[in-house]
C-alpha cells in the first residue's frame, strides 16, 4: 500500500513529530511524508520518503505566512508548492491520502490541498481514500462559526473519516468543534500518540551521565516552538535556590526554534551542574531517567510524560485554549500540577521544584497511548474495504 501523508508545521515542530510516528507504525507499507515547513532534520524509517515543499512558515503574529526563500514571491512560492503536490498525485497514485489537521486548520493552505482534493473527487486523479488526521483538542478562531461550517463542507466533500488522536475519556472533539454533529462521515478515536521509551532507556542514561541513584536530574524543555523563554529563564534562575541544589543536575532543552538572543541569555545564567542544549534525538530518555520534567503543555510533550511517568511541572501556552484544556484535565488526574503565571518568580518556582522532586508515588492512569499503532490498523483496514469493492 502506498500513503501520501501531509502534514505542514508553521510555528514548531510537534504536529511534524507526532506524524513521523505515524509514519513509523506505517512499518508494512510505502510512505511518502509531504513536508512545507521549516527545515528540520529527522530519523525517518527505510520504508518512509520525504517530499519537501519551498518552506512557509507563519509570522509571530499569526497572521500571514513567509517564507526563508528571498528570491520568490510568497505568489510564486505558493504557484510551486501547488503544482508540486499535484503532480506527486499525478506521478505515485496512492492507496491513502492522510492529511494532518487540514479543514480543522492550516487554511491558509488550501490552496495546494483543495485543487488535489477536488481532483480526487471529480476522478481527474486517480481514487484514493482520503483521511483526516487531527488532535484531540482544536484552538478557538476569530470567527469560530465560520471557520466550522466551511471545515464541516470540507470534510462532508471530500474526506472519508477523521482520525482523532486522543482517548475520548479524557478529550472528545465535540468539547473544541461546536458543529461536530454536523459532521457527515465517521470520526474514529485512535488513543493519543506517544512514543514509549526503549526498555530501562532512564536507567542507562543515569549510567552514562553518573547519576547514582542518590541524586536527581531535573529536565527543563520548551517543546518544538519558540515561546518558551520565561519558563526556561525561571527553571535556571530557580534551579539556584533550591535546598537539594548540591545532589541535583539541571539539563535545559530549548527546542530548535527558540531565539538565539534568548539562548545565549540562558548559557550566561547557566551556573554550575546546568546544562543549556537546543535538541536531543533521545529526549524520551533523558525523560525516562529524570526525576522531575518542567515543560509547556503541547501535545507530544505531555504524551512523552504520560509514557515515561515522570512527576512533572507544565506552564501549559497562554495565547490559545489547547494546551491549558489538557494539561488541567491531566492534573486533575495526578498526572502533573500545572504552573500559573505567578508561579515562575524564581523564589515561588524554586519552592514548587522541591516538593515535586521529592515526589515518590505517581497517579495511575489508564489513558490509551497507542494511538499511532491504532491508526496505522485503520488505515490498513480502509485500504482492504476499497480495494474489495474496486
Amino acid at each position: 500500500m502506498k500513503i501520501i501523508q501531509y502534514c505542514q508545521h508553521v510555528l514548531g515542530i510537534g504536529h511534524l513529530f507526532r506524524s513521523l510516528e505515524i509514519c513509523r507504525a506505517l512499518c508494512d507499507h510505502e510512505v511518502i511524508l509531504v513536508t512545507g515547513g521549516p527545515q528540520v532534520v529527522t530519523d525517518l524509517p527505510g520504508h518512509v520518503r520525504q517530499v519537501g515543499l519551498p518552506d512557509l512558515q507563519m509570522n509571530h503574529e499569526f497572521k500571514g505566512l513567509f517564507s526563508s526563500q528571498k528570491n520568490s514571491t510568497l505568489a510564486q512560492i505558493k504557484a510551486g508548492r501547488q503544482k508540486q503536490l499535484f503532480t506527486l498525485f499525478e506521478r505515485e497514485k496512492p492507496d491513502i491520502f492522510l492529511v494532518e489537521l487540514y479543514p480543522f486548520g492550516r487554511k491558509a493552505f488550501r490552496f495546494e490541498l483543495d485543487p488535489v482534493l477536488q481532483a480526487l473527487n471529480n476522478k481527474r486523479l486517480p481514487a484514493c481514500g482520503v483521511v483526516c488526521s487531527v488532535r484531540d483538542i482544536l484552538v478557538e478562531k476569530e470567527d469560530q462559526i465560520k471557520h466550522e461550517l466551511r471545515a464541516v463542507k470540507t470534510l462532508n466533500g471530500y474526506f472519508d473519516a477523521v482520525l482523532v488522536h486522543a482517548d475520548p475519556n479524557l478529550a472528545q472533539l465535540n468539547e473544541t468543534f461546536g458543529q461536530f454533529d454536523k459532521i457527515g462521515i465517521p470520526v474514529v478515536y485512535t488513543g493519543y500518540i506517544a512514543r514509549q521509551p526503549e526498555p530501562a532507556a532512564g536507567q542507562k542514561l543515569r549510567q552514562q551521565l553518573q547519576i547514582g541513584a542518590d541524586k536527581f536530574l531535573i529536565v527543563a524543555s520548551a517543546g518544538g516552538g519558540n515561546v518558551g523563554g520565561p519558563l526556561l529563564k525561571a527553571v535556571v534562575q530557580a534551579f539556584d535556590q533550591l535546598e537539594v541544589k548540591t545532589s541535583c543536575r539541571l539539563k535545559v532543552f530549548t527546542g530548535p526554534f527558540f531565539e538565539p538572543g534568548d539562548f545565549d541569555d540562558l548559557k550566561k545564567m547557566a551556573g554550575k551542574n546546568v546544562q543549556i542544549e537546543q535538541f536531543t534525538t533521545d529526549f524520551l530518555s533523558f525523560l525516562a531517567a529524570a526525576d522531575l520534567s518542567i515543560s509547556m503543555g503541547g501535545y507530544n510533550t505531555t504524551m512523552n510524560i504520560l509514557a515515561t511517568e515522570v512527576p512533572a511541572l507544565v506552564w501549559p501556552f497562554p495565547q490559545n485554549r489547547e494546551q491549558r484544556l489538557r494539561t488541567g484535565r491531566l492534573a486533575g488526574l495526578g498526572a502533573l500540577r500545572v504552573l500559573e503565571d505567578e508561579d515562575l518568580h524564581p523564589d515561588r518556582l524554586a519552592v514548587i521544584m522541591d516538593q515535586w522532586i521529592c515526589r515518590t508515588t505517581q497517579a495511575t492512569l489508564n489513558i490509551n497511548l497507542n494511538g499511532a499503532v491504532n491508526t496505522a490498523k485503520w488505515i490498513e483496514n480502509r485500504a482492504k474495504r476499497l480495494q474489495s469493492k474496486s
